[in-house]
């Protein structure tokens, strides 16, 4: 064991031998390097403990270097990468929910370039408010009075009880208390604004009168939480929104809808549920309505607040703001994002989370034929990332809370692999650069090209050859 020990190669050594194997690696902080490197060495010592090695040129540098080298690169690169979307889960809040327009990502660029007019009032010189930026655009798409975006829709929430409810109670229908991604529940951010939650009905039913009954002198607002990430199906009933709006008016009481999810889009003709809009909202007697600007809307992350002026006027006032303001990135790409809104083909066309929800059968069909016959051609030219490829009939989801158990009609590309399980091929994909997430489906490794865009196909092929050597031999 001493011997084996004794033939781990010097950490320099090893760093110049990785430094002609990749030219690249020269500009890698050097620190780190070394880091990694002596962490790569520890695992081999406790390979050598276990009795994994038997001579010492096992463990000479010309035979490690390939794994060493690839240990080193996989330290090296961002945690913070792209990746490719294979699930058909359009919106996935684990991959980043929406992808940006090309419009949208042009925008970010420029902002992030130099400067810019972030908060520069460009008729006088003076300081202006980053706030007008968008205000105007969601206006006109809403038909809202005034707009507020703030970085999350939990943010816009809790800065609108805050603002109207804080010390007050805040009427909600019990089957409106929904828990979002991360187990983060509407109620708790309801009730860190300072307001008191009154919950009213059923779970399965509430009436007016349960609204009605609710309110008190210590009542600052009713609210609707659109139920996006979940459906209640039997027995139920909810009370409609203009009715809702008439008691609020009744009272002189604020009437705050949230969307959660939100759209500016009616997708009943693409085959799904005539979800509310936020124009529907806000005309069917909404004072606030807020919604994410990341999810279905598919723009940057994002909380927007419309609604009445003078209501708004008060959210801009409230000290909260500042720490729940975007930053210029963020603004720069809503606004893209929003002109595209401004002729409704033109962003069915342009905003990737559209396009994608509202692809065909037929379009994904002949798509996922076209991938098939790629997939053939590429993958069986070597025993090792030889398959068996076939195609099944599935569903898709729009994903992030939008539209639950709504199916979207798909074919998925199936992948049996030959010499490893559709299980080692899924772990070996999350190693390649960049790592392509799919699904496993009937025993086979599967990808939706309802996600996947044509462009990407070169590099899919490669990461899925490289994923299918490793997992071939043994190397995950």
């Amino acid at each position: 064991m001493n011997d084996l020990f004794r033939a781990i190669p010097a950490v320099d050594i090893c760093l110049a031998a990785l430094c002609e194997a990749d030219p690249l690696m020269a500009d890698a902080p050097r620190s780190l390097a070394r880091d990694l490197v002596t962490a790569f060495w520890d695992q081999q010592r406790k390979a050598i403990r276990d009795g994994r090695y038997s001579t010492a040129g096992q463990l000479a540098l010309e035979a490690r270097l390939p794994d060493l080298l690839a240990h080193v690169r996989a330290g090296l690169r961002n945690r913070f990468s792209a990746a490719l979307n294979a699930t058909g889960v359009v919106v996935h809040t684990n991959m980043g929910r929406s992808v940006l327009a090309k419009e949208a990502r042009e925008a970010v660029i420029t902002a992030a370039t130099g400067y810019c007019n972030l908060e520069l009032n460009m008729e006088t010189g003076a300081r202006g408010s980053r706030h007008a930026l968008v205000e105007d655009l969601l206006c006109r798409l809403t038909g809202a009075e005034s707009a507020l975006v703030v970085n999350n829709n939990a943010a816009a929430v809790l800065l609108v009880l805050d603002t109207f409810c804080k010390g007050g109670e805040v009427v909600v229908s019990r089957g409106e208390l929904v828990e979002i991604g991360g187990s983060f529940r509407i109620p708790e951010v309801m009730e860190k604004s300072g307001a008191t939650l009154r919950e009213v009905g059923a779970t399965n039913r509430t009436h007016l009168r349960d609204y009605r009954a609710a309110i008190n002198e210590n009542t600052r607002a009713l609210m609707r939480v659109h139920t996006s990430n979940y459906r209640i199906v039997g027995f139920h009933s909810a009370v409609p929104l203009p009715e809702l709006a008439e008691l609020a008016k009744e009272h002189n009481l604020p009437l705050i809808e949230d969307l959660g999810s939100g759209s500016l889009t009616d997708f009943s003709s693409f085959g799904l549920p005539n979800e509310p809009t936020v124009p529907s909202v806000l005309a069917q007697g909404a004072d606030i309505a807020t919604f994410s600007g990341d999810k279905v809307l598919g723009g940057p992350q994002a909380g927007i607040i419309t609604g009445r002026k003078h209501m708004i006027d008060k959210l801009k006032s409230n000290p909260l703001t500042r720490a729940l303001r975007c930053d210029k990135l963020c603004l720069a790409a809503l606004e893209a994002t929003l002109r595209l809104y401004l002729d409704p083909e033109k962003a069915r066309e342009s905003v990737p989370t559209l396009r994608m929800i509202c692809r065909t059968a037929d379009e994904l069909n002949k798509a996922a034929r076209s991938l098939a016959t790629a997939l053939r051609k590429g993958l069986n030219s070597s025993p090792e990332t030889s398959c068996r490829i076939s195609l099944q009939a599935d569903v898709s989801r729009v994903g992030g809370g939008a539209f639950p158990q709504y199916d979207l009609p798909t074919t998925l590309v199936c992948i049996t692999p030959a010499a490893c399980s559709p299980t080692s091929l899924k772990a070996a994909l999350l190693r390649t650069d960049p790592p392509l997430i799919g699904r496993l489906e009937n025993d086979s490794f599967c990808l939706d090209p309802r996600t996947l865009d044509v462009a990407d196909r070169p590099v899919l092929l490669r990461v899925l050859r490289e994923a299918l050597a490793l997992a071939a031999n043994g190397l995950i």
